[in-house]
């Protein structure tokens, strides 16, 4: 009697864990089939937080939030009052989980003046929030990571004006920047960008400039390679012969770049991993394109442009930043959800997307008193 009594709640215990470990997998009772059938779960989280949730039309909640469906194509939409919206499809596999990270911005940026002297030209010293900025009395560097909170953020002065010849032309004017970011080449001068420069050293005798310059440039291309070293060995097999390298993300997990011949990128993890982004990737590379490359999922995205310089990363490696015609738009860095986050005043050719997730840019927002534009800060986060 007791062994008997013993194998049922053997039995029981059998029953139960099989019920645990199929609630796990993601099974659930379908009282219509009478069955157990699998399912998946899409995850949402959202910056801002407390979004709404909206799956086929249908509210669910507000992120972040986990979401218990059977497998399907589902259409996925996250708002907040005050944001631009997000939406993406997905079909959802059973025992898988789907995660969106979506990111909103506000509809109305708030704009902030970060200079005040008048700026013929800036130039971004790589994406490290550092800017070079001429201006009727000379150069100075900008530093957006060491912004206080004061009405005008002080400039560190590079060079005054008395020490450059007279009716210099700043706007077109030959800027080199070295790799470390120490020293600059501003025509035939070598001027150091760590302090003021009480004189200027003239490099364009005996060929010196052009053999810094080369220096630079070998440099700069070593430690492009260095961090492809990190990438696929295939990958950088056919990125050196094949592929212009623009820039990498922040965190140098993604890459965009241009392709110079026709050519078809192979699977570097194969099988594909599972349970990634479900966007359609393009591997049929075609010349002149532009694509990314996002080496943790082996996917690679078609980039939609013809002027590398108008795109930058945003600081987070998820998104792209977009200068067009008369707008700056964000989008994810699969091409998708592009989302116009300012469309006021601003001088094209120069915007920097800062460490904390803000743009600066460039505008002039009193032609008729003011000649020139200044830095103006866009609050897009």
């Amino acid at each position: 009697m007791k062994l008997i009594k013993k194998l049922i709640l053997f039995v029981i215990f059998l029953g139960v864990l099989a019920l645990v470990i199929f609630y796990g997998r993601g099974y659930r009772l379908d009282f219509e089939k009478k069955s157990f059938v699998s399912t998946g779960i899409i995850s949402i989280n959202s910056f801002p937080k407390t979004a709404k949730v909206y799956i086929n039309d249908e509210f669910k909640g507000v992120s972040d939030i986990n979401l218990t469906l059977k497998p399907g194509k589902y259409k996925i939409e996250v708002k907040k009052d005050g944001f631009t919206s997000w939406n993406k499809e997905v079909i959802l596999k059973g025992e898988l989980v789907v995660s969106i990270d979506a990111t909103l911005f506000p509809i109305n940026p708030s704009l902030s003046p970060l200079t005040n002297l008048g700026i013929i030209r800036a130039i971004p010293l790589d994406d490290n929030n550092k800017i070079l900025v001429f201006s009727k009395t000379g150069v100075f560097l900008f530093e957006a990571s060491k912004n206080v909170l004061t009405f005008f953020t002080p400039l560190k002065t590079i060079a005054k004006i008395e020490l450059f010849p007279e009716n210099i032309d700043w706007k077109n004017i030959s800027v080199y920047i070295s790799p470390d970011l120490k020293q600059a080449i501003i025509g035939d001068y070598l001027v150091s960008l760590e302090e003021e420069n009480k004189s200027l050293l003239n490099v364009s005798l005996e060929a010196s400039k052009e053999n810094l310059i080369t220096a630079w440039e070998e440099k700069k291309q070593a430690n492009i390679k260095k961090i492809l070293e990190t990438y696929p060995k295939e990958f950088v097999k056919i990125a050196s012969d094949s592929f212009k390298i623009i820039s990498f993300s922040p965190n140098e997990t993604k890459v965009l770049y241009q392709s110079l011949i026709n050519i078809n990128l192979p699977l570097m993890i194969n099988p594909p991993l599972i349970g990634t982004n479900q966007t359609q990737e393009t591997r049929n590379l075609k010349k002149n394109n532009f694509y990314i490359y996002d080496k943790k999922e082996d996917k690679n995205y078609l980039i939609n442009t013809s002027s590398p310089e108008t795109i930058k990363w945003y600081f987070d490696s998820k998104h792209l930043v977009f200068q067009e015609e008369k707008k700056i738009s964000i989008a994810d860095y699969d091409n998708e959800n592009k989302q116009t986050v300012y469309s006021g005043p601003f001088e094209r050719g120069f915007f920097i997307p800062t460490n904390d997730g803000k743009i600066i840019i460039l505008a002039n927002l009193n032609p008729e008193a003011n000649e020139l534009p200044d830095l103006y800060l866009v609050g897009v986060r």
